[in-house]
């Protein structure tokens, strides 16, 4: 594999090879970038798909024979700069050619010389070496100038490397996401059914056992059993609702709002579903936020407004309570802030001490 920043010393003979080969495809470059230029005051679409593929066959010139690799990029700065090297590549191809030909010409021709007069030997030799090295100082020279014009500049590299992490950041999230519904999937079926299956098994077998202790054992089991279920729902619930999966955002902020012995006003208005990612974190947020009511804030009053507005997701959670929550480390409203800032989205909170408590929270719901 090359490296496209690694300092680079290419060999001699690729190096040699790469000097005097240049020429010609410069003049090839020059030779159709030149008439598309001219023609681009007219339309700038030929231009773009001409400098494109001499820029690709330059890239691959370069590591063909010195192992360079020069990293793709677009737009039309980018643009600008390659066409500059192929109109630059002309005259600097053409000094390099006679400078390294010129030289090794010259070497190969004083020994031929030395057949007649041996004192020419050492210098065709000479020349010789100087034409190989000319050839690696020039094209190591050219390969700083490929980089520079038609490589990424320091911008557009940085670009580059935060669209690239913010890829990875957003598959990372997907890949949690999925295992999180995958994780859910198979409590539900698997022990959540065990656990029915033995608690109506106990259930059945309590009916049948005479008054002693061996009924109440069998009470006791039943009743842990019951307790464990109810845990484990709670637990699958808060790893990923079914529900929305399958019936999406309404529904199962209406199911989680109907199990709070805390009254709430809800009000969601998402005409067009989020991707599934976003639609886990938004529910996470308002059941993390009521959640937080129920426990500490004492309200008589709860409100919760989920509205999608063209390609943001507003979620809105407020109460009349006590206030005085905030944002601290380790805390469950940092933990929902750093979710939410996982996707690009934006956390706030307003909760002075005496009340009330608003959670506002945006999400990028592209689709």
């Amino acid at each position: 594999m090359f490296s496209a920043e690694a300092p680079h010393r290419p060999g001699a003979w690729p190096a040699t090879v790469h000097v005097l080969t240049g020429l010609p495809v410069a003049l090839l470059g020059a030779a159709v970038v030149l008439p598309a230029l001219v023609v681009a005051v007219a339309s700038p679409v030929p231009l773009h798909s001409v400098v494109a593929r001499r820029t690709a066959a330059q890239r691959k010139r370069f590591a063909a024979l010195l192992n360079v690799g020069i990293p793709e990029v677009g737009g039309r700065p980018a643009m600008r700069r390659q066409t500059r090297f192929h109109l630059l590549a002309v005259p600097f191809a053409a000094v390099a050619f006679t400078v390294v030909a010129g030289a090794a010409s010259a070497g190969l021709g004083l020994l031929f010389a030395a057949l007649q007069r041996p004192l020419f030997a050492a210098a065709g030799a000479g020349l010789l070496v100087a034409a190989v090295i000319a050839a690696h100082w020039l094209a190591r020279l050219d390969t700083a100038l490929a980089r520079r014009l038609l490589g990424p500049n320091a911008n557009e590299a940085l670009t580059a490397r935060l669209g690239e992490l913010s890829r990875a950041r957003t598959e990372a999230v997907a890949a949690a996401d999925s295992e999180r519904r995958r994780i859910e999937r198979d409590l539900h079926d698997g022990t959540q059914q065990r656990l029915v299956s033995l608690a109506m098994t106990l259930g059945l077998a309590r009916a049948e056992v005479p008054d002693g202790p061996a009924r109440e054992a069998v009470e006791q089991a039943h009743q842990q059993a019951k307790a464990a279920l109810a845990e484990l729902r709670d637990f699958v619930r808060g790893l990923h609702p079914a529900v929305l999966n399958d019936r999406g955002l309404d529904a199962a902020l209406s199911g989680l709002v109907a199990g709070l012995s805390q009254p709430v006003e809800l009000h969601v208005d998402v005409a067009r579903r989020c991707p599934p990612v976003i639609e886990a974190i938004a529910y996470f947020v308002v059941s993390e936020a009521l959640t937080n009511v129920t426990r500490h804030a004492r309200a008589k009053r709860v409100e919760v407004a989920v509205v999608r507005d063209r390609e943001r997701l507003r979620l809105v959670v407020a109460d009349d309570g006590v206030g005085g929550a905030a944002d601290r480390p380790g805390g469950g409203l940092r933990g929902l802030a750093q979710r939410v800032g996982s996707v690009d989205g934006t956390f706030r909170i307003e909760s002075p001490p005496g009340g009330p408590t608003l959670v506002e929270v945006e999400l990028p719901c592209g689709s």
